[in-house]
């Protein structure tokens, strides 16, 4: 259980919530182990939920206090809301700063100079890390260009110019991505990013990574009242969950590419859960989809120092805090949206 903002958030999945006058009960069995004061929240997000009780959603729904179930995966299932003004103010915000490409630029800019930032730091704890494994200078040099990219991105007001600087950077990091595979290299190697399909077992990984981070960010985004599909750097596309994509931006690298690292490097995963189809395509075997989101799973309870709340969190509350922080600017109440930096 971990309270963020006025968020209370339910992360044991064989707890039952309940009602006790002006307070909710948090109960294991016949065991309290929780007893919050209603008055001091927001929302309550419950993972693999037991169950709530009739009274107490009735009782938050009055006081204007919404609740999200999630799977214990985090895949949104409901979201319980009485007379919710407050999320349709938020709504229409969002849809005018969508429908505005200046102020769109003005939000989407934080997402990418998180995404390089982190990019950077990936690249400089692996030459702190590894010095006599990888080419330091090569790696280096990327950094220092992805500092000045940064700087630019910090001023930039026009998204086709913000989506030409993140191309850059992006690509720059790629070049050395391959650097930071430090096992298996016959087998796992990265020259390029490739999608739809995936041709080697790197994208594979990458793309199955990328896919549980968005299933993740689109479940954060709806539980705090924003609509997933509705973005500022990517724009509307039909099914498209344009919103979850931006934010996922500034957590790529830090929390899907080094998982991924992770899974090669430590030889969680190997060649042989992996095969390649007529056309190229490169896919996972069921038993090595089920490690990777076993491994994804465990990764997500790891404790991490939020950079802006300064208090240590799961790595799997990451994409809801910032969430939180994203719906916190649109309302009005920060003054800029804080992007999550990892160092």
């Amino acid at each position: 259980m971990k309270k963020f903002l006025n968020t209370l958030f339910i992360t044991s999945p064989d707890v039952y919530l309940s009602l006790d006058g002006e307070n909710i009960v948090v109960k294991r069995e016949s065991d309290i182990v929780g007893r919050y004061p209603l008055h001091n929240l927001e929302a309550i997000c419950t993972f693999g939920y037991t169950g709530a009780s009739p009274a107490l959603m009735g009782s938050c729904a009055k006081r204007d206090i919404s609740m999200t179930f999630m799977t214990k995966n985090g895949r949104f299932l409901a979201r319980v809301i009485g007379e919710s003004r407050g999320n349709v103010v938020l709504r229409k915000e969002q849809y005018r700063i969508s429908d505005d490409e200046k102020r769109s630029a003005l939000v989407a800019r934080n997402f990418i100079l998180g995404k390089i930032y982190n990019s950077k730091w990936i690249l400089e704890r692996a030459t702190r890390d590894y010095p006599l494994r990888v080419d330091v200078p090569k790696i280096k040099s990327i950094t220092s260009a992805l500092t000045e990219a940064m700087k630019a991105i910090r001023v930039v007001e026009d998204l086709d110019i913000l989506r030409g600087l993140e191309g850059n950077a992006a690509a720059q990091y790629n070049s050395v991505f391959d650097d930071l595979i430090l096992q298996q290299k016959e087998h796992f190697y990265f020259h390029n990013r490739n999608k739809r399909p995936p041709l080697d077992n790197v994208n594979a990984l990458l793309s199955f990574s990328y896919t549980l981070l968005s299933n993740d960010m689109k479940s954060a985004l709806e539980s705090v009242g924003l609509d997933a599909y509705v973005g500022f750097l990517h724009r509307d596309r039909p099914g498209r969950a344009s919103l979850a994509l931006d934010v996922m931006e500034e957590l790529r690298g830090v929390y899907a590419d080094r998982f991924v690292l992770s899974l090669i490097n430590k030889k969680i995963v190997n060649e042989k859960g992996f095969t390649q189809k007529e056309n190229g395509a490169v896919i996972m075997s069921d038993d090595t989809r089920k490690k990777v989101l076993m491994a994804w799973q465990e990764r997500k309870q790891d404790k991490i120092l939020h950079p802006y709340l300064n208090e240590k969190i799961p790595w799997g509350l990451v994409p809801y805090t910032q969430a939180l922080l994203l719906a916190r600017y649109i309302r009005g109440d920060l003054d800029e949206y804080p992007p999550f930096f990892w160092k």
